[in-house]
């Protein structure tokens, strides 16, 4: 399984019955196929539905139903579309029990930054600002380094989507929460304490519960 797949996997298991979550662009748009189907949550895309499923077989795609990414989606019996309007006035109006993000950047404050790259022509952060504001609980999925540099970092350098938002950063390598430092949970199996903290340029306290997930 690749890096990516395995985040999502583990980002997976972070929701409970009747939890109301936002999956965004990138890694996050795979949780969806990790969903146990012993638990019932809702997803929402802020591109306009509730009830978002699995990604579609390739026989399957409707090319009216797509993620906000654009990629095919699928929605399950009893979903429904509406507006922008209405999606971002269940994002705003506090009703996600969680959001799950990637990210280019995240610090030891709890910051964020996901919008911006280097180089690249882009439009906005788009809805992430209001979905980490919106959402009781902020999820980030990212790979843990890009190009061989922590991305998990002692102090943003790229613009800020947020300030201090993050409760939860998932990669391939590792779990860390904020408690309120930033607290490693947990080594993907196969991963040392030793890689983590190489591949980490933020300092981090590791739980003394510290575990392994397959």
């Amino acid at each position: 399984m690749d890096a990516k797949n395995i985040i999502a996997k583990r980002v997976a298991r972070e929701f409970k019955d009747g939890d109301v979550v936002n999956l965004g662009i990138g890694i996050p748009t795979l949780v969806s196929n990790y969903i146990s189907e012993d638990v019932q949550i809702i997803l929402q895309a802020e591109n306009g539905f509730l009830g978002a499923g699995p990604s579609p077989e390739a026989d399957r795609v409707d090319r009216d139903v797509v993620n906000a990414g654009g990629q095919p989606a699928s929605i399950k019996p009893g979903g429904c579309t509406f507006d922008s309007v209405f999606s971002f006035s269940l994002i705003r109006g506090g009703h996600l029990a969680a959001t799950v993000l990637g990210a280019m950047e995240v610090d030891e404050s709890g910051d964020l930054a996901n919008w911006w790259i280097p180089g690249k022509m882009m439009a906005g952060m788009g809805g992430a600002m209001d979905l980490v504001v919106g959402a009781r609980r902020v999820i980030v999925a990212m790979e843990h380094t890009a190009k061989g540099q922590p991305k998990i970092l002692k102090k943003c350098r790229l613009p800020l989507t947020a300030v201090g938002e993050v409760d939860l950063i998932v990669t391939e390598m590792a779990v860390f929460s904020y408690q309120p430092k930033l607290t490693l949970l947990e080594l993907a199996s196969g991963v040392s304490l030793e890689d983590v903290k190489k591949g980490t340029e933020a300092e981090f306290v590791v739980s003394p519960g510290l575990k392994t997930w397959d």
